[in-house]
């Protein structure tokens, strides 16, 4: 019963985080709309969000054990619950970048906690691996069940309507819930941390700045940086790209987006079949391309809308075709991240992990600002044509980080052969 309570809790707070941490385009649609601010001050959300977690995220390694991972859970996410509520209340903008602020630290301890919990509540590999897709499956589902969530707040005809900040009464009634369940919840956590071997902020630091000069590593990070710089660009935009390209009305330009959302849902599902056949390699410079050719058809079709599409029957084709997006883009991010670490010593996982976090959050930040200011400045379509740049970019850096592993991987051949004639 203890373990079924205690799942239940992990998967309620992994949708509530998956609910919230991507509705940034939503909030930057509604701060547009609601609290009338600009493109450029809406477009700091992802920086609130992203920041918070990767700092928190690198902070927390060493503290975790001590505070004890059930805590930490319940910390995050009444630190979540009461941002929510308070929300409707202060009704400004400023809150929004606290919520986000409050949702990227719940985030980051929740992770860790919930990526340490699953070690504790199975016994074999293919447990533990069935949980963690569990897991990260509710996840997706919550990303989906997210964007239809705030819509069906969002008044159609009065998008500038306070109605739409009821939702996070609803949030915060869920955070209370998650709470609740992890407070009846007793649960021995010795086993993660009995041997005390948790690593300090320090030695964090060491292992990071020994990893990040290496060539490989600088190779790598630019590739992650760059493909989540599209990603979250696109991802935080495409609402308010369907409203005032497409014209769509508020809660459809959500409802859209989360076509998006799907893709990368689907994308992920089947690059794991793919990838068998293809390799990561001409796996990612297909994606990359396809993102491309995708982005040079799509975005023609999408020219300013005159007036108000309320019904799916008057929506133009871009409204469905550029989202799609997220299919050819949704292998990228996991396969990258495999590609690196299996051809790194185990050793180095923790760093790298730390280095992965950060970078996919001060990629996520600056795609954000960037297509919020070149929106501002000169359109939607404008500003996706300008993240060609970033897949062009990626596609070098991706041939470049071939390069270096298949270096490697010949030096350590050599190395291994030397090792008998030096004994």
């Amino acid at each position: 019963m203890t373990h079924l309570r205690l799942k239940l809790a992990i998967l309620l707070s992994y949708a509530i985080f998956a609910v919230l941490l991507n509705s940034v385009g939503t909030v930057i649609l509604q701060s547009i709309e609601y609290f009338r601010v600009g493109k450029v001050s809406a477009s700091t959300l992802e920086g609130f969000k992203d920041l918070t977690i990767a700092v928190v995220s690198f902070v927390v390694a060493s503290a975790l054990p001590r505070i004890g991972y059930r805590r930490s859970m319940m910390i995050g996410l009444g630190s979540v619950g009461v941002a929510c509520l308070m929300m409707p209340i202060a009704n400004a903008f400023w809150m929004t970048r606290l919520l986000f602020m409050a949702t990227g630290f719940g985030f980051a301890l929740t992770k860790v906690s919930v990526y340490s919990f699953v070690g504790l509540l199975t016994d074999s590999p293919r447990s533990h691996a069935s949980l963690l897709n569990v897991i990260e499956g509710v996840f997706m589902l919550g990303v989906l069940g997210g964007y239809w969530l705030f819509s069906g707040f969002i008044e159609a005809g009065n998008p500038a309507s306070a109605s739409w900040l009821s939702v996070y009464w609803y949030l915060a009634a869920a955070c209370a819930v998650a709470v609740a369940l992890l407070a009846i919840t007793r649960f021995d956590e010795s086993a993660a941390h009995a041997d005390g071997t948790a690593s300090s902020l320090r030695g964090d630091f060491a292992a990071m700045l020994a990893l990040v000069v290496r060539p490989l590593t600088l190779v790598f990070i630019l590739s992650v940086f760059l493909y989540v710089l599209v990603e979250q660009g696109i991802g935080s935009w495409l609402p308010t790209f369907n409203r005032e390209l497409l014209g769509l009305s508020a809660p459809m330009s959500v409802q859209a987006a989360s076509i998006f959302a799907c893709g990368l849902a689907v994308g992920r599902l089947a690059a794991g079949a793919i990838v068998r056949r293809t390799g990561w390699y001409r796996l990612l410079l297909g994606c990359f391309v396809g993102m491309g050719v995708l982005i040079l058809l799509a975005l023609p079709l999408a020219p300013a809308h005159p007036g108000v599409v309320d019904t799916w029957a008057q929506a133009p084709l871009a409204a469905l075709i550029f989202p799609l997006i997220g299919v050819i883009m949704a292998p990228i991010y996991p396969a990258l991240n495999s590609a690196i670490l299996s051809a790194m010593p185990r050793s180095t996982h923790a760093a790298m992990v730390g280095l992965i976090v950060v970078f996919s959050a001060l990629g996520g930040t600056t795609g954000s600002l960037i297509v919020g200011r070149t929106f501002a400045a000169t359109g939607g379509a404008t500003a996706f044509y300008l993240l060609l740049v970033p897949i062009a970019g990626s596609i070098v850096a991706i041939v470049l980080l071939r390069r270096r592993i298949e270096q490697q991987a010949e030096e350590r051949r050599v190395a291994d052969a030397a090792q008998p004639s030096m004994t």
